[in-house]
C-alpha cells in the first residue's frame, strides 16, 4: 500500500502520522500556498500537478495505490481533480473532510448563505465593522463594496497585494482561544464576523466569542462533494476505509 494523501490540513497531518504508525508508506501532497506549512509524517511534495493529466500520472508513476483528499472542504478544484485522476489510474478515492459546524449549538443563529457575494450583502444588513475570516483567496469578492470599509482582516499568510487602507489586517494561525478572541473583537469594535463552514475546532473560538459579545454571525456554506466521492469524517472512518 502506498496512500496519496492531498493535504495541508490538521486531518491529513493526523492521518499521515497514523499511517505512518502502521509502517504505511505515505506520500502528502501541500498546495504550497503556505510559506512555513507544518509538515505532516511521511513523504511530503510541494507544488501543483499541472491539472488532472498530471495527477494521473503521478499516481501511476509513483506506484500509488490509494488516494485521500483531505484539503480543505472548499478546495473544491483539487478535489475535483483528484476524483478524476484517480477513476482514470483506477485507484480507491476517499474524501476525508472534518464536520461542519451546522450541528454547533449555536448554528441556528447565524446567517447561512451561499457565496462570498451573499455574505458581504448580508453582513451589511447586520452591521458596518465586519470581522472578515474566510481565507486570503476570497478577499477580492469584497474590495469592491468595502474597499473604503474599516474591516478587520485575518490571514494565516501576507496579502500578495496592498490591502485598502482602511482595512486592518491581522496575521495569525489557529488554534485560537475564546479569550484572545473576544479581546481581538472588543478592541477592534467588530460588530459583524463573517466566516466559512470549515468546521473543526481550531478556528471555532471566534464562534463562541461572538456569541458572547452579541456580535451576529455570517457563514458561507460548504460546497457539495464531488460526484462520484465517497466522504468519511473521522479517522477511525478513513483508516478502516484503507486498511480493511
Amino acid at each position: 500500500m502506498r496512500v496519496l494523501i492531498l493535504g495541508g490540513t490538521a486531518e491529513a497531518r493526523a492521518l499521515a502520522q497514523a499511517l505512518t504508525d502502521r509502517a504505511v508508506a505515505v506520500v502528502s501532497s501541500l498546495a504550497g500556498r503556505v510559506s512555513t506549512p507544518r509538515l505532516p509524517a511521511g513523504e511530503v511534495r510541494i507544488g501543483g500537478f499541472g491539472g488532472i493529466d498530471g495527477l494521473a500520472e503521478l499516481i501511476s508513476t509513483d506506484s500509488i495505490t490509494h488516494v485521500v483528499d483531505a484539503t480543505h472542504p472548499y478546495a473544491t478544484t483539487m478535489s475535483a481533480h483528484g476524483v478524476a485522476a484517480a477513476d482514470r489510474a483506477g485507484v480507491p478515492f476517499v474524501r476525508y473532510a472534518r464536520p461542519g459546524w451546522r450541528s454547533h449549538a449555536l448554528a441556528g443563529g447565524w446567517t447561512w448563505v451561499s457565496s462570498y457575494a451573499e455574505a458581504q450583502i448580508a453582513a451589511d444588513r447586520l452591521g458596518s465593522r465586519p470581522f472578515i475570516t474566510t481565507g486570503r483567496q476570497t478577499l477580492t469578492h469584497y474590495l469592491d463594496g468595502w474597499w473604503d470599509r474599516r474591516a478587520l482582516v485575518r490571514v494565516v499568510e501576507p496579502l500578495g497585494e496592498q490591502a485598502p487602507s482602511a482595512w486592518t489586517v491581522v496575521l495569525d494561525r489557529g488554534p485560537y482561544e475564546v479569550d484572545a478572541e473576544l479581546s481581538l473583537m472588543s478592541r477592534h469594535g467588530v460588530n459583524v464576523l463573517l466566516t466559512k463552514d470549515s468546521g473543526g475546532s481550531y478556528t471555532a473560538a471566534k464562534l463562541t466569542a461572538a456569541d458572547r459579545l452579541s456580535i451576529p454571525v455570517v457563514v458561507v456554506r460548504r460546497p457539495d462533494t464531488p460526484t462520484g466521492a465517497r466522504e468519511v469524517s473521522t479517522l477511525d472512518d478513513v483508516l478502516a476505509t484503507l486498511l480493511h
